[in-house]
């Protein structure tokens, strides 16, 4: 669980910060960003709720997180941007 470690990193934060906040063991969240064993449906949630982030993102099943709508708002305009970008590219060939 690479996206663990990422977020955690990402915030400065140490395990044992997370653990006493989520309520996951710290050798247990330890063993989830190494890979030595997986999250339950509980910790993969709870985890989630923690980080800000959707659980398809916390799982790398998604490189977005569209959890609020200002994500979602942000992706919309660059599907936008990108069309409007190969719309140009059709007209010019």
């Amino acid at each position: 669980m690479n996206r663990i470690k990422e977020l955690r990193e990402d915030r400065d934060l140490r395990q044992i910060d997370i653990s006493e906040k989520v309520g996951i063991d710290q050798k247990t969240l330890s063993n989830y960003e190494t890979g030595k064993t997986n999250p339950d449906s509980f910790a993969i949630i709870k985890l989630a709720e923690f980080f800000g982030v959707t659980c398809d993102y916390l799982l790398g099943v998604s490189e977005r997180n569209l959890l609020n709508a200002d994500n979602v708002l942000n992706e919309i305009d660059d599907i936008k941007k990108r069309l409007d970008d190969i719309k140009k590219y059709i007209k010019k060939n």
